[in-house]
């Protein structure tokens, strides 16, 4: 459970850091797998009798609230466009420049 938890907040981090919305948008959805996974291992925690009902429920409702705004996170990222760096290489003066 710790390893899928540490995925899904590694994910979200590297994909931020990548250059491209596309980019970005991909491992948002690696990081939603893993959400996938750490819900199905809270199951079987609450099926074998690690977890109680209660705990159980309260960490299934944060992880359906993030799955939310994953979702809602990809939807944006997809959407629009992310401008691309500035760059000093253009040799050319600029015209406001006396």
């Amino acid at each position: 459970m710790r390893r899928a938890a540490v995925s899904v907040c590694s994910n979200i981090a590297e994909g931020d850091e990548h250059g491209t919305n596309r980019d970005c948008v991909r491992f948002l959805y690696i990081a939603k797998g893993s959400l996938a996974e750490l819900r199905t291992l809270l199951d079987i925690a609450r099926e074998v009798g690690y977890l109680e009902q209660a705990e159980h429920a309260r960490h299934e409702e944060q992880a359906a609230e993030l799955g939310r705004m994953l979702g809602s996170l990809i939807k944006v990222r997809s959407q629009t466009t992310r401008p691309r760096r500035a760059t000093t290489l253009d040799p050319s003066p600029s015209p406001d420049y006396p």
